[in-house]
């Protein structure tokens, strides 16, 4: 260890941590020693953020490592904050640790410094304070691979795990003796933090699938969480919880069983509903077990907002369920029904089961609608009005309401929705078809006054409805400052008008303007044959970045009629990644399969596991969803014809 009095012996102004030289390290370790406690913390909170942030160390991390020892031992506080520091500034894969070392110089140094300083940490191990005894275990834990023999610390850990007179204490020194390469006790340990710690171990050393004994016991001893401080992190940032709920994830069959269990036994701090929710973003087609232990787990969530929340989760993935029960979707009635600040989510989620009984209550026409909860509730863009939310799941679900659907939803449009919501809105309206033209004076509002105006300009092309208003809006907002407005008004007012030439100077300014170019290809498709003048630019962008190249792709195929060069392109991008996604739905709109995309289509179409995750942004559902349909598809679908040129 070093003292605050050593600390002018180094070249601080030499080394560099995250914001540069770390000449003001001296001055944050000597704060630890004095007697201004708000001093102290920020110092403390420096530290943590300079020569250690965000998981890298510096130049001036390792040399800083005995002065912060010393600060353990002989600083008035904060040892549990700096034991933390230094275990999580020696986070290394014990992998790159071997002979020769393949550390970073800068994890290197932190890790030499620490195992020459842990004799003097040690004695922490025996702290009175719970808190400091478990940050030392880290401690301990972040250099176990690298401990000399001889060192003392393998057995003072044996001691704090067969006697600490804390259970949480005891089931960290397991995880350490296990990182000791120690034996870690037994399932049948008579404290439960401990039976918990051990299964953990040896489902990480197993792996899936998982013994049933150890999931017995992760069922049994897992269901209720241990108080908030039990959450002290480990060197890589995870904590007991986490590395836990992860654990369980890999093993399908066995994290339902648990869950099925926590919920059983109270579902305590929501650990069993949140497990469950975890398998449904994780695996496919695991949907409706994990609806049935949402919707077990209700009764247990006396509070609004908790019960919110899985009502919530609830309607994410109740619309995968083929025909949700009667006995789901009368739950949900009697909650969207209740004079509750919930009900808001249970009426969502009543709406993707595609209960009748939703369209009444949502449009306020059943007489058993719940008392109105007045504005501000978290699916309502209008006072007054049902939500964006609401309404565009709505369309989602009953694609044949028109005739309901489409005055809401003008009528929330022009009560003033905008932002998000009107986006929303407008997105909505286009999934009637021609039954949405009934919303022009709307969307020529929202044209006017910059009201999703994007969307607006779309959806009046789309919908072929040529009036003099409509046709000078577009035409005035193709020459819009904003790029994305003028792409789409130039689009829709060609599709209006049939004139190309606006449109064409329009995209001939965006094209060689750079900015969002792969939205302007996108819009710049629906001009087709007309966009041929445009075509040595569209093919110069075909070398793009990701997306560039995509919109550029569908671009030529749209232009030209061909598709070879566009299929290579789109194949070279297929995969599980939006981008990737994107260019499965335009390969699937083409009708074309190379041949050698097959075995990445096939791994794309029957994985059991989601290989996207929902982002919450798609209006047509989960998106790994629509991965495996569109694989599905092009498996289905004929190779791709050979380039012309090769014929």
């Amino acid at each position: 260890m070093r003292s605050p009095d050593e600390l002018d012996g180094v070249q601080w102004d030499a080394l560099d941590h995250a914001y540069g030289p770390a000449e003001d390290v001296p001055e944050l370790i000597r704060a630890l020693y004095g007697e201004d406690e708000e001093a102290a913390s920020e110092a403390v909170h420096e530290l943590f953020g300079n020569i250690h942030h965000q998981g890298t160390v510096y130049e001036a991390s390792g040399p800083a490592v005995p002065f912060l020892a010393h600060a353990v031992r002989h600083a008035p506080g904060h040892r549990t904050d700096l034991l933390m520091l230094l275990a999580v500034m020696a986070d290394h894969d014990p992998s790159a640790a071997g002979s020769p070392p393949r550390l970073g110089a800068d994890v290197a140094a932190v890790c030499t410094e620490l195992c020459r300083v842990l004799p003097d940490l040690l004695p922490c191990l025996g702290d009175a304070e719970p808190s400091v005894r478990r940050a030392a275990l880290r401690v301990v834990g972040a250099v176990a691979d690298l401990l000399p023999a001889g060192s003392a610390a393998p057995t003072l850990v044996e001691g704090v795990y067969a006697a600490d007179p804390v259970p949480a204490v005891r089931a960290d020194a397991a995880t350490v003796l296990a990182l000791l390469g120690r034996g870690t006790g037994a399932l049948d340990h008579p404290l439960r933090e401990v039976r918990l710690a051990v299964a953990v171990l040896e489902a990480e050393r197993s792996g899936p699938p998982y013994r049933p004994e150890l999931v017995a016991v992760v069922a049994a001893d897992g269901a209720e969480p241990g108080p908030r401080e039990d959450d002290l992190p480990w060197a890589d940032g995870t904590v007991r919880g986490d590395r836990l709920a992860a654990l369980l994830v890999r093993d399908a069959d066995a994290a339902l069983a648990v869950a099925a269990r926590w919920i059983a036994a109270g579902d305590l701090g929501s650990c069993g509903s949140w497990l469950a929710r975890d398998v449904a973003e994780a695996w496919r087609d695991r949907e409706p077990e994990v609806v049935d232990l949402l919707l077990a787990a209700l009764p247990h969530q006396p509070d609004p907002q908790t019960r919110g929340a899985r009502l919530h989760v609830l309607a994410d993935w109740i619309r995968h369920l083929p025909e949700p029960g009667a006995e789901l979707r009368d739950t949900l009635h009697r909650h969207a029904v209740a004079d509750d600040p919930s009900s808001g989510a249970a009426l969502l989620a009543l709406v993707h089961a595609r209960d009748p009984r939703a369209l009444d209550l949502l449009l306020d026409e059943a007489p058993d609608r719940a008392p109105d909860h007045g504005p501000g509730r978290a699916t309502d863009p209008v006072p007054g009005h049902p939500g964006s939310t609401l309404l565009s799941a709505a369309a989602r679900s009953f694609p044949d309401a028109a005739d309901r659907l489409v005055p809401a939803i003008r009528r929330a449009l022009a009560a003033g929705a905008d932002g998000n919501a009107a986006v929303a809105l407008v997105g909505a309206l286009e999934r009637f078809g021609p039954a949405a033209r009934q919303a022009r004076p709307e969307l020529t509002d929202c044209l006017r006054t910059g009201r999703a105006a994007i969307v607006a300009a779309r959806l009046l092309g789309l919908l072929g409805e040529r009036t003099e208003e409509v046709t000078g809006l577009l035409q005035e907002a193709a020459l819009s400052t904003d790029s994305a407005l003028s792409g789409a008004a130039a689009a829709a007012h060609h599709r209006l008008t049939g004139e190309a030439g606006p449109a064409l100077r329009t995209f001939e300014r965006l094209l060689s303007g750079g900015g969002q170019t792969s939205w302007y290809l996108a819009h710049l498709q629906s001009l087709g044959a007309a966009a041929a003048p445009l075509l040595p630019v569209v093919e110069r962008l075909l070398d793009g970045g990701d997306w560039t190249r995509l919109a550029a792709a569908e671009a030529h195929h749209r232009i030209t009629g061909s598709p070879d060069r566009a299929v290579p392109v789109l194949a070279g991008l297929a995969g599980p990644s939006p981008v990737g996604l994107a260019a499965l739905r335009a390969l699937a709109a083409i009708g074309r399969t190379p041949e050698e995309l097959r075995p990445t289509l096939r791994g794309l179409a029957f994985s059991p596991l989601r290989l996207l995750t929902d982002s919450g942004l798609s209006a047509t559902g989960h998106p790994d969803e629509e991965l495996r349909a569109l694989a599905r598809t092009l498996l289905a679908a004929g190779p791709a014809a050979e380039p012309a040129a090769t014929r």
